[in-house]
């Protein structure tokens, strides 16, 4: 496996480096995170909040940020180098996608960003690839999967908690969610309730092919989901990545993570 790294416009290849997992030696994984869209005065900037590229660094994998581009061949080239894909949090999908209208609580939206990450969602969904969706990543596998979301929690769940919250450190937990048994993220956790971070107003209303809700907030909403015809499918509806490094436990789903990316292939 090669990684690979851009130097003032020349590109190097180096050996990727050698990590242990359960007494096993293997290559560090490369694990994909896709980017999105941050619309400047004088440019457009391809752009990732750091905590994302520190979780996997953290946890033992190489981070790659994928750009946003059009080209299929561009991001083929991309599929082929990766071990893994983080879908990252960000805007509202858009609707259209699950054959809804917006409703007039519906947030920004970027269809260059829809289009990209679909294409990168389905190639890796169909080549068996390890995939973790984060927040809006979590929802961009029930829609690419042919699930629904509900465009704004306040507006369409009666009796629904705070889901977004305002002005809070990210890192901060905001409320409690419940933790199916039979799960990875169980597994993973090794708790049936964890405090979570929260800055979503959209959530999973029908599920996708393929897919089950393993955790929920106490108002009900789905708070992750993971594959049950894939190998390894998660999406949390949280930001854990944000939690670190004041809250350990989440150290253990990136470290799950870069160790499911090393295996595969």
């Amino acid at each position: 496996m090669l990684a690979f790294y851009l130097f003032y416009d020349k590109i190097w290849l180096v050996k990727a480096e050698i990590i242990e997992i359960e007494g096993e030696k293997i290559m560090k994984p490369i694990i994909g995170l896709t980017t999105f869209g941050e619309y400047k005065a004088r440019a457009v900037y391809n752009s990732l909040n750091s905590t994302y590229i520190n979780a996997i660094v953290e946890g033992g994998g190489a981070p790659l940020l994928i750009p946003m581009v059009e080209d299929r061949g561009v991001l083929a080239k991309y599929m082929n180098v990766i071990d893994g894909i983080i879908f990252t949090g960000g805007e509202d999908i858009s609707p259209l996608y699950y054959g809804e209208n917006p409703i007039k609580e519906l947030g920004g939206t970027d269809e260059s960003r829809d289009s990209y990450e679909m294409a990168l969602f389905m190639e890796a969904y169909r080549i068996n690839m390890p995939i973790l969706g984060i927040c809006r990543g979590c929802q961009l596998i029930n829609v690419a999967l042919g699930g629904s979301l509900y465009q704004d929690v306040n507006s369409q769940i009666e009796g629904s908690l705070g889901h977004s919250s305002k002005g809070d450190d990210i890192s901060q937990a905001h409320h409690m969610i419940r933790i199916e048994k039979d799960s990875k993220l169980y597994d993973i956790f090794g708790n049936e309730t964890i405090a979570v971070n929260s800055f979503h107003h959209q959530a999973i209303k029908k599920m996708g092919d393929g897919l089950k809700a393993t955790a929920y907030s106490y108002d009900g909403i789905i708070e992750a989901i993971e594959s049950v015809k894939k190998d390894y499918i998660i999406g949390v509806q949280w930001h854990p990545e944000a939690m670190l490094p004041k809250r350990v436990i989440f150290a253990k789903l990136f470290e799950e993570f870069v160790k499911q990316c090393a295996s595969w292939k």
